[in-house]
């Protein structure tokens, strides 16, 4: 990696706030320009990103967007880019959403950023802008980062600290890749949440375990029990009463769960207790240990 990537990797790593900051501020007249605020462009001379990682869009927020469009215009600059071969036409970055309702609201130009980036560091841009948005559902999240890696040689720490994500995030969801297409799909349109199909990675049989947690509308611990249970293995005495565990210690446990993107749970002993951090492959293991020997922080907490 050459060192203007590194810095672009770690400019990035700010999020998409400091970045569309940045795209805001009128450059300084002695330094090179990068970017062109609010610029009025023809829409016909725009044209999608092939690579944009957000792939569904559904009909009613589209039609929401366009009657707002409509209304009131576009408030929020598209990102654009010069397209490759032309001196007049753009290819998006940021705002697909927002250019295809614009269309449909009959506008026949559209307010852009202009940047110019390489295709890496666009398709940095579109990903980082959708997960920080929640616009993308967790497979396009996915593909997005798998993406990086195939194309730009990222690693995942590489991921995890452009994207602002843990590690364990990143691997987590690019695991959920390896599902089968039954199950992929019933992610993308929203019947199953990834913490569910997280649970099945590991199962013989996902589809037929996913179709039982959508029907039976099970919790992400009974899915896990499930899944367990499926392969051989039967949950422990504690966790088939982790519902009776008291608000304070669940409240706890879900708090530890959240920080560190593993199941951790708490249990109290007659003197004292202990902490379990659940971990399924060993880089998150690898995570784990790293937070233990930083000395001034662990997963945010002082």
């Amino acid at each position: 990696m050459t060192m203007n990537e590194d810095l672009s990797k770690k400019r990035l790593g700010r999020g998409l706030a400091a970045l569309i900051g940045e795209m805001d501020r009128v450059p300084d007249e002695a330094a090179a320009p990068v970017a062109t605020l609010d610029r009025q462009i023809p829409i016909e001379f725009i044209a999608r990103n092939p690579r944009n990682p957000r792939r569904l869009f559904t009909e009613s927020d589209l039609e929401d967007l366009t009657n707002s469009i409509r209304e009131h215009g576009i408030v929020q600059p598209v990102v654009v880019r010069l397209a490759k071969d032309s001196a007049d036409r753009y290819e998006l970055i940021a705002g697909e959403r927002r250019w295809r309702a614009a269309q449909r609201a009959g506008l026949t130009t559209v307010p852009v950023i202009i940047r110019e980036v390489d295709d890496r560091v666009a398709l940095e841009l579109a990903i980082i802008e959708n997960v920080q948005r929640a616009d993308l559902n967790p497979l396009e999240e996915g593909m997005g980062y798998q993406q990086l890696i195939d194309d730009h040689d990222y690693t995942q720490a590489d991921l995890a600290q452009v994207i602002g994500k843990s590690r364990s995030h990143v691997a987590n969801t690019l695991r959920l890749l390896k599902l089968p297409e039954p199950v992929r799909d019933m992610i993308t349109n929203g019947s199953l949440s990834a913490g569910h199909a997280r649970t099945l990675i590991t199962a013989d049989n996902p589809a037929a375990l996913a179709d039982k947690i959508v029907r039976d509308g099970l919790s992400v611990r009974q899915a896990e029990a499930l899944a367990q249970g499926e392969g051989g293995k039967q949950p422990s005495p504690k966790a088939k009463t982790v519902d009776e565990k008291d608000a304070d210690t669940q409240a706890l446990e879900k708090l530890l769960s959240d920080v560190m993107g593993m199941r951790v749970t708490v249990n109290h002993l007659n003197k004292g207790g202990d902490v379990r951090i659940h971990y399924t492959t060993l880089e998150q293991l690898d995570e784990i240990c790293q937070r233990l020997q930083n000395r001034t922080k662990w997963g945010g907490l002082a």
